[in-house]
């Protein structure tokens, strides 16, 4: 669709009100313009937008990141899903009125990565992640390119959305690229909202087996109420045993790291058979262990897994209908924008599920 035009809503308003995150384990308020598209951008009314793990260990505590994490003081939050209601001109294929979920980085678009649909690997200095380098969804309103804009099923919540916008994207990238099949048992090192999405697409996937570990009490007994798991337990002494007894002393086919921590890495690989699969997603830290015994002669292949593609976003939302899967399922605590503050303080605990910042008519 050529031109400007306006959605279903009334006409927005001139200013918004958005959440920056100067670090300190500090959030800070403050009123904005509402944007204006341009060319090949789309003006969102944000419905939904979750706290991803990166925001609290990168942004919330301290400012860490230089390249690609390197937060630039703007609107926070990478995993927004609303609706539009404003198109500049030359969009193409969003129009006013769609529900999307938003990919969350918006790179230069002609790089190789780019092509591939992988924006999160664009080199280009143009390459703005939301929420990181341009503003994000921590706000009533958000300006996005229509590239990023993926169509969101109407048998989706807008929850669901800002879900899949990190999260689950991320989770089903790694579970694709250690070809998780029906033949497979997974291990899950992690059960934060990563391992948690991880448990639950692994399922859905075909995994005949899914066992995970946590050191919240919090997160096992989520994953076990939510059936996601046929076994989750607080790692302590003992542990890699228990594991190989659950795979008749050979290991997991499949092992995913969405701990970031040391321990749980070395556990993942740990726990991986002869000729087994492994991927680390879980951000962040170190990890150190005897390479020849433990990964050549193995054979085992280790996979690092960053985020997901364009492509592969917008498939995993027909598939969540398919499947009849909700990802909102594992929201444990929702906010509205001005109770940020909390919000954020609970995504901290590391005891929660996903916590997420709801706007007016979320659920719909």
């Amino acid at each position: 669709m050529n031109g400007s035009a306006s959605g279903r809503n009334a006409t927005p308003p001139a200013s918004m009100r958005g959440l920056a995150l100067p670090g300190d384990r500090r959030v800070e308020f403050r009123d904005a313009p509402v944007p204006a598209p341009g060319p090949r951008q789309v003006l969102v009314r944000v419905r939904a937008s979750s706290i991803c793990g990166s925001d609290i260990r990168a942004i919330y505590r301290e400012h860490l990141g230089v390249g690609a994490e390197a937060y630039q003081g703007v609107i926070a939050g990478h995993e927004p899903a609303g609706e539009v209601v404003e198109v500049g001109t030359d969009c193409r294929r969003i129009t006013p009125g769609d529900r999307v979920a938003i990919y969350h980085i918006a790179g230069c678009g002609v790089c190789d990565e780019c092509q591939r649909g992988y924006m999160i690997g664009c080199h280009d200095p143009s390459r703005a992640a939301y929420g990181w380098q341009r503003d994000g969804g921590h706000a009533e309103y958000l300006l996005a390119e229509e590239v990023t804009c993926l169509p969101l099923p109407d048998e989706l919540s807008f929850v669901d959305g800002a879900c899949v916008a990190c999260g689950f994207g991320t989770a089903y990238e790694a579970l694709l690229r250690i070809a998780l099949s029906g033949r497979d048992r997974l291990f899950v090192a992690g059960l934060g909202p990563v391992g948690l999405a991880v448990a639950m697409l692994g399922r859905a996937l075909g995994a005949t087996t899914v066992v995970g570990v946590d050191i919240s009490t919090e997160r096992i007994e989520l994953a076990c109420r939510l059936g996601l798991v046929d076994d989750a337990f607080v790692p302590e002494e003992g542990t890699l045993e228990r594991l190989h007894e659950a795979t008749d002393g050979r290991g997991f086919e499949a092992t995913i790291d969405c701990s970031g921590s040391p321990q749980g890495r070395l556990l993942a690989l740990e726990a991986t058979r002869e000729w087994g699969r492994c991927a680390f997603v879980g951000e962040g830290g170190q990890v150190s262990f005897d390479v020849s015994p433990l990964l050549i002669h193995r054979q085992v292949t280790l996979h690092g897994s960053w985020v997901t593609s364009l492509g592969h976003m917008e498939e995993l939302l027909r598939q969540l209908v398919r499947w009849q899967l909700h990802p909102e399922v594992v929201v444990t605590d929702r906010f509205p924008l001005e109770r940020a503050e909390e919000a954020y303080q609970v995504a901290d605990s590391g005891r929660a599920g996903k916590v997420c910042l709801v706007f007016e008519d979320a659920v719909s």
